[in-house]
């Protein structure tokens, strides 16, 4: 969600885009910050991904990238790896 200026408000993901942007408009999100948000909202881009995760790691680059005023997760520099334990080995060890 963008301002006039283009500035990146906020990045977020939806497995139906429809009903999520309809949530913010129709006043059935809960958010304390959504009316601010949907007052400076001027645009609204979009991009598909493939998995749900892809659409996480996405979401996660570009709030990193852009430090969106409305996004208050992954404003860090840390970054969560996925650590795959097979315990039908006979010694579990991290893969």
């Amino acid at each position: 969600m963008k301002d006039r200026d283009e500035a990146i408000l906020y990045v977020g993901k939806a497995n139906n885009l429809r009903v999520r942007i309809r949530s913010y408009f129709g006043r059935t999100d809960s958010r304390f910050m959504i009316p601010f948000l949907v007052s400076k909202i001027h645009d609204i881009a979009f991009i598909v991904t493939e998995t749900e995760k892809e659409a996480l790691i996405l979401e996660n680059t570009l709030i990193k990238a852009h430090h969106p005023r409305y996004n208050v997760d992954f404003r860090d520099d840390k970054a969560y790896f996925h650590i795959r334990i097979d315990l039908a080995d006979s010694f579990p060890a991290f893969n």
